[in-house]
């Protein structure tokens, strides 16, 4: 899902787009939708970019902005036209006028995989988390990212396709990946980061950690989608315009490359309130980075979820974050924290 190198949008019609407010501290000029591609006239700043320096650590702000004053606008860095608002991103997700880009769980995975045994993935995926578990709980202190996340979404997949453990990175990650699930095979790495925030999220809330200790699997899959929303693994998405499209600010135009700022989406306060907030028991949920259809990835990253706290808490009942220790995340395309540091013995 990491956008590929887009063409900037044909001269022609102009495209509405919100005015543009002076952004202190941004030097790029203002790139006329009609002249997208040239070298834009000077003196007015434009939106900030969500590769601006420091997008890494907090695109929160850039993000903020974007939503607010400039819902549609033109990237020169990202060469593409950027929409940050929820409705507009989950439009551009499934309107079939927004082409080339799939995401696990849109409809074309229910026609790929029709012989999955949905049981026998549940049954190696709760298999392989509880042997990483009890590989970590002696010790006395564990990176849950480098011991446990890194290694759960690949060896679900080595196990479910009959890949030896001491093969199993270096070949489930292509082959074996795909064999099971298809056009999604890639996914592996996305589920890595989206279990690393997932667990992130959890443990940095004592409430949350009693809330989900024992939890039934229908809580522990609302906390999942809420931290794919909050935290999605997959930041920005592009897709190519069929045709024009009306958004929020204007107009997008024919033949575009439009970047689908996710991450901003889930935040956004008009869909969801206290959008920074990790909240399991929202009454307003929503994700954007699996589709509603049938997928053995969407499948096992919800599987790997439930099976990593019951396994963690399992063979860990006082595991706890390491003193002083708080997950940052970091990315621009995709994002997570890169450790979690914790002491499996409280």
């Amino acid at each position: 899902m990491a956008p590929a190198t887009p063409s900037p949008p044909p001269a022609g019609r102009p495209v509405a787009r919100a005015a543009a407010p002076a952004f202190p501290g941004r030097g790029r000029t203002l790139v006329d939708p009609a002249t997208a591609g040239t070298a834009p006239p000077g003196g007015r700043t434009v939106a900030p970019s969500p590769l601006d320096p420091g997008a890494s650590w907090d695109p929160h702000r850039i993000h903020r902005t974007l939503r607010e004053e400039f819902p549609l606008t033109y990237d020169p860095l990202l060469r593409a036209w950027v929409l940050s608002r929820y409705a507009d991103v989950a439009t551009a997700l499934t309107d079939a006028r927004f082409t080339h880009g799939h995401r696990p769980g849109d409809p074309p995975c229910a026609r790929a995989h029709v012989d999955v045994d949905i049981e026998a993935l549940r049954a190696v995926t709760e298999r392989t988390a509880y042997v990483l578990a009890r590989r970590i709980a002696g010790r006395p202190q564990a990176d849950l990212v480098a011991d446990f996340c890194h290694w759960l979404p690949a060896g679900t997949v080595a196990a479910a396709v009959g890949v030896p453990y001491r093969d199993m990175m270096r070949l489930v990650r292509g082959r074996a990946a795909g064999a099971l699930a298809g056009e999604c095979g890639g996914q592996i790495a996305v589920r890595e980061k989206a279990l690393a925030s997932f667990l992130g999220n959890v443990l940095d809330d004592p409430d949350q950690v009693a809330a989900l200790r024992d939890a039934p699997a229908g809580l522990v899959a609302r906390a999942w989608a809420e931290s794919l929303r909050r935290d999605p693994p997959v930041q920005i998405a592009v897709r190519r315009t069929s045709a024009e499209v009306p958004v929020s600010g204007g107009v997008v135009p024919a033949g575009a490359s439009v970047a689908l700022l996710v991450g901003s989406a889930g935040r956004d306060p008009e869909r969801f309130r206290e959008p920074d907030r990790f909240d399991p028991f929202r009454d307003d949920p929503g994700q954007l980075t699996y589709g509603a259809g049938f997928c053995p990835a969407v499948l096992l990253a919800g599987f790997e979820a439930e099976y990593a706290l019951r396994a963690l808490f399992t063979a860990m009942p006082r595991l706890r974050l390491a003193d002083g220790f708080r997950p940052v995340a970091t990315g621009l395309i995709t994002r997570a924290p890169r450790s979690l540091i914790v002491r499996p013995g409280g």
